[in-house]
């Protein structure tokens, strides 16, 4: 996580390297269409709808978000992956991006259909269950979910909460709790809440209202220290279960073959939007880390998560919707 932060929020020459490129004064000269493979209130959504009206402000063009849900995020992502490469068709994801190349049949090539452009923020994943199960830590719900056929609810299957779920109900604890997909965060959080199921995995966006509202009771957190959104929850290596440090991060791609000017202008409008005292301020209470890295760097960051993702896709046995 460190290393995808050393450029947060550095409004600094080094991230404006674009000055030296030649960019399209054309572009943008109609709005710029930002598609979402998942359905409303997850990650994605959330942090392309609050910077959207800024970064509309900074490129002078509309920025409207299209939510395009199904497969994991898999059918919204090759239909950008088929979209002309004129910057006017980006896409805002999860790291789900980087786990669905590990399964059979992949919608696409992450390597070969995409360009990064950065990956805006991240934050961890957290364990929650319906506030009538009796546990308060992670420990009791082991012991309670020991005995019981319970399932488990994921945003979708190849999302990383789907594999932090995965790697700890049934590879660490041997629980043998199925995980049950929802097409994005937003109805999963919905389902836990109606307690079917009554546990759920998930990146803190979408569960957190729920959490502060005493709807849904938080277990523990994914990441290596606790989070300001919620301080009094531990992390999993507090709860007993260290070695797991897993971040859902939200990442903006264009289609292969777009223009590095038209890559480059985006980015800077991105990091410029950032900057916005009300963007860091809601991006805070929402749990989020800025990160935005140039895109050569992000690049790096993503091809290291298709590595990683795809061990843990291998451990669990992990499928596709």
């Amino acid at each position: 996580m460190k290393s995808i932060a050393r450029c947060l929020l550095a409004f600094t020459a080094t991230c404006f390297a674009s000055a030296g490129f030649a960019q399209p004064a054309a572009w943008p000269a109609k709005p710029v269409r930002f598609v979402i493979p998942f359905a409303p209130g997850g990650p994605p959504d959330v942090i392309a709808r609050l910077i959207g009206p800024r970064l509309s402000e900074i490129l002078g063009q509309p920025v409207i978000v299209e939510n395009r849900a199904g497969a994991g995020g898999g059918i919204g992502t090759a239909a950008v992956a088929k979209s002309a490469p004129d910057g006017y068709t980006a896409m805002m994801t999860s790291s789900a991006f980087a786990v669905n190349v590990s399964f059979p049949d992949a919608m696409y090539s992450a390597e070969r259909d995409f360009v990064a452009v950065t990956v805006v923020a991240a934050q961890p994943n957290v364990i929650f269950v319906h506030p009538n199960v009796p546990a308060k830590t992670l420990a009791e719900f082991f012991a309670y979910a020991k005995d019981r056929k319970l399932a488990f609810a994921s945003p979708g299957s190849g999302t990383t909460p789907h594999l932090t779920g995965e790697n700890l109900f049934n590879i660490s604890m041997k629980l043998g709790l199925p995980a049950i997909h929802f097409r994005g965060a937003g109805p999963a959080a919905a389902a836990v809440v109606a307690g079917e199921p009554i546990v759920g995995s998930m990146a803190v966006t979408a569960p957190l209202p729920f959490i502060k509202a005493g709807r849904l009771r938080a277990l523990a957190v994914s990441s290596e220290k606790r989070i300001a959104a919620l301080p009094e929850v531990p992390t999993f290596a507090e709860a007993g279960y260290p070695g797991m440090l897993d971040y859902t991060w939200v990442g903006l791609f264009l289609p292969s073959a777009t223009p590095t000017a038209i890559v480059q202008k985006l980015y800077d409008a991105v990091l410029r939007s950032l900057q916005s005292p009300e963007v860091k301020e809601r991006m805070e209470g929402l749990a989020f880390e800025p990160i935005a890295e140039p895109p050569a760097r992000t690049a790096e960051y993503v091809k290291a998560e298709i590595a990683k993702w795809g061990q843990v896709v291998r451990a669990t046995g992990a499928k596709p919707d």
